[in-house]
């Protein structure tokens, strides 16, 4: 396919100054995917079981997608700082909410630690056993198959990790990372094939454009933090897309991780109850985020950014807004809905996640199927007389420290070797 040929971005629409707002926005929404899926892995698995699914969902899509960032933004090499890089822009890892800190001690040997985790935040008050479920059973295979997308012998071990004590202990975490032609790679995940035919592995992107004021690049120094408002308007829209399809990926795999541990019936309502909680969260921190009202018009302009319905390559969406209603057009051809991931989750007869997309925007909206055959799922949306109650999906959800977060500014530091 041609670079001309490459449709374009959805989030081309937005500013420079909204799009670098947005990103990091987008970084932790995808991280509170878990805060839902979890929460009915437990319900369905018990804690053990829901462990083994997070293992599964992160070791299959985070090499994935750690791999499709360092592409688009031109991130080189194999060593410490270019891991480093991949972890400030991953969704297990959004900035201040997982407030990474890093040292370099050279190309092959560095340590990151943990200011704030939100993760723990969130855990800490369940108790002992599920800090030691997070902190210790998932972050172990896990943390390494991240670096693994930049080098394959590359090991996460920890200096010190939770439980903590003293109780207020900080850093929260502590890790090193080494790099080691003697150490052994990870094994691959036993479902790797599998998730390497979905589409959304090497779906195609429209490229960084080089013109344009801002970075178009993170080929330089490692930053203390990144101030994504220094890149360019065609790197923060590549940005957000690809935040995006980390947020497909991550469900791809947790769905191949649910479907090995129940049969049909119950994935597809896990897959729907995390669908519902994730999306009425997002939809509520994007209309918050951007500024916006309440109104069919806001919520057109939600919808077109919510990551369910983006990068636009993978997902077939319309949405067009009324004085007295919205209608939403979903492609049912589309790579999203073929590698059966969200897009695929909605139809005539389940329109649950969608209800609480929309509400996340105005508690009010309702949405009735109109129509729907083989090729497209047409809903209108319109306004109730009285509010709808939060759903029991977008509840839990909000149980996460993350609901309420808000980013703050910060001074971006080069970091040196030491």
């Amino acid at each position: 396919m041609s670079v001309n040929a490459v449709p374009q971005s959805r989030f081309a629409e937005l500013g420079r100054e909204q799009l670098a707002i947005l990103v990091p926005e987008l970084l932790l929404c995808g991280h509170l995917i878990d805060r839902s899926g979890m929460a009915h892995s437990i319900g369905a698995f018990g804690r053990d079981g829901m462990a083994e699914v997070a293992i599964e969902e992160w070791q299959l899509a985070s090499p994935i997608y750690t791999r499709r960032m360092r592409a688009a933004l031109d991130i080189p090499g194999d060593g410490v700082v270019t891991i480093f890089k991949g972890l400030q822009l991953d969704i297990g890892a959004p900035p201040q909410f997982m407030d990474f800190r890093f040292r370099v001690e050279d190309d092959r040997n560095g340590e990151f630690w943990l200011d704030h985790c939100g993760a723990l935040a969130d855990v800490e008050p369940m108790g002992e056993d599920y800090v030691v479920a997070m902190c210790h059973t998932i972050e172990d295979p896990t943390f390494d198959a991240t670096a693994l997308a930049t080098n394959p012998h590359a090991q996460v071990r920890p200096v010190h990790r939770p439980p903590r004590q003293p109780a207020d202990r900080v850093p929260v975490c502590a890790w090193t990372v080494r790099i080691d032609p003697a150490n052994e790679p990870p094994k691959e995940p036993a479902n790797a094939e599998r998730m390497s035919r979905f589409a959304a592995v090497d779906i195609e992107l429209a490229p960084i454009e080089n013109d344009g004021p801002g970075r178009s690049d993170y080929a330089g120094p490692l930053l203390s933090d990144i101030d994504f408002s220094d890149f360019s308007h065609s790197a923060l829209v590549r940005m957000a897309d690809e935040v995006c399809l980390q947020q497909h990926l991550l469900n791809l795999a947790f769905l191949i991780a649910v479907e090995e541990r129940a049969d049909l019936e119950v994935m597809a309502d896990i897959a729907r109850k995390q669908f519902a909680g994730i999306a009425g969260l997002t939809s509520e921190r994007l209309r918050e985020t951007l500024g916006l009202g309440t109104g069919f018009g806001d919520l057109a302009q939600v919808l077109r950014v919510h990551p369910a319905w983006n990068p636009l390559p993978y997902v077939d969406m319309r949405i067009d807004a009324y004085h007295d209603s919205a209608v939403l057009r979903i492609g049912r051809d589309s790579p999203g809905v073929r590698d059966g991931g969200w897009p695929a989750a909605i139809d005539a007869d389940h329109l649950e996640p969608l209800a609480a997309m929309v509400r996340g925007v105005n508690p009010c909206f309702d949405v009735h199927a109109r129509a729907g055959d083989e090729s497209e799922l047409v809903v209108e949306i319109t306004l109730a007389a009285t509010p709808f109650k939060e759903v029991p999906e977008v509840a839990i959800t909000r149980f996460s420290t993350g609901a309420d977060f808000h980013f703050s500014p910060r001074q971006s530091l080069p970091l040196t070797v030491v």
